[in-house]
């Protein structure tokens, strides 16, 4: 595959967002000056006109499609039809003018919750429309599959270098720390910061702590991300994993090393555990040459440094 260029115009949807950002800090590290931005107060990427103007102003040649709306099990449940409606338009708009374009390649982030809620494990990306999806994020599950595929079909249809890439579950700088939005690692890691302010003497975590999870540093999946758009065109989707996987009772008592909490702490065991594993399968990429770096415990140190100088703001 051919490198590209250090003057190409690459446009990052989302930037203002874990992924996003990461995206930009990794092109920024290239030496990459020719980064194409805007806000969601920019420009509505809903609305298919002003999304068409904006290729026509500023004709990028390399797209990351990482904005979409995004929120936690609650947020979901409760507005599944925003988190539809808005992520295929999103999707739809951007991908659609992409093709009409001069984008010279485009990559879509999707998101595990695509594979069915029972998909066998580890989850290859042929797991894709097999199965019932978890009903809890549906909806934003159905936007990211109709992304997925509307590149996949322009680039079988119409020999668009359209790609996407799953990630696993994520963490890292820019990390969404609200106590009932948040994922499992910023939860965690904000509730045991708070404990060990307050000077408790113990901390519960729910379940039995038994569920295996797959966690990657944000900043490896920009990577990865970024060796795809080097290095892979094939139409369909890749899975962007670490390929290793930690219980959550090893995870919390991590947590709590690296937050500098000493209490002691219990598991709550009357409270449920979810999905007992969930691990993709990333053996295509790493087949490609690529690899995460960033090993989980000091993933997280970087990861609770930018929480404790960032509090207020990731509040």
């Amino acid at each position: 595959m051919q490198k590209i260029e250090r003057s190409a115009r690459f446009y990052v949807s989302g930037h203002l967002g874990m992924v996003g950002s990461a995206m930009v800090r990794l092109l920024e590290a290239k030496g990459f000056t020719n980064i194409i931005t805007r806000s969601h107060s920019e420009l509505d990427l809903t609305r298919q006109e002003k999304v068409e103007q904006f290729f026509k102003n500023e004709n990028p040649e390399y797209v990351f499609v990482a904005a979409g709306r995004v929120g936690g099990i609650i947020a979901n449940r409760n507005s599944p039809t925003e988190f539809l409606y808005e992520n295929v338009m999103i999707a739809s708009n951007i991908i659609h003018t992409a093709a009409k374009s001069d984008v010279k390649k485009l990559l879509f982030l999707g998101s595990s919750c695509i594979y069915p809620k029972f998909a066998e494990q580890p989850i290859k990306e042929s797991s894709i429309l097999t199965g019932a999806l978890e009903p809890t994020n549906e909806g934003y599950a159905l936007a990211k599959i109709t992304g997925i595929k509307l590149a996949e079909y322009y680039n079988l249809q119409y020999g668009k270098r359209f790609i996407s890439a799953m990630p696993p579950n994520l963490y890292g700088i820019g990390d969404n720390f609200h106590l009932e939005n948040s994922h499992v690692i910023p939860g965690l890691m904000r509730r045991l910061h708070e404990a060990k302010e307050r000077n408790e003497p113990e901390f519960t975590a729910w379940g039995t702590g038994s569920p295996l999870r797959e966690f990657m540093f944000v900043d490896d999946l920009a990577d990865g991300c970024f060796f795809l758009m080097e290095n892979y065109e094939d139409p369909g989707l890749v899975n962007v994993g670490s390929g290793e996987e930690v219980s959550i009772r090893d995870l919390v008592f991590l947590l709590a090393e690296v937050v500098g909490y000493q209490g002691n702490i219990v598991f709550d065991t009357s409270k449920p555990d979810g999905t007992p594993r969930k691990l993709m399968d990333s053996s295509k990429i790493h087949s490609l040459g690529w690899k995460h770096r960033t090993a989980l415990r000091d993933g997280l140190k970087v990861a609770y440094h930018w929480y404790s100088t960032h509090k207020l703001l990731a509040a």
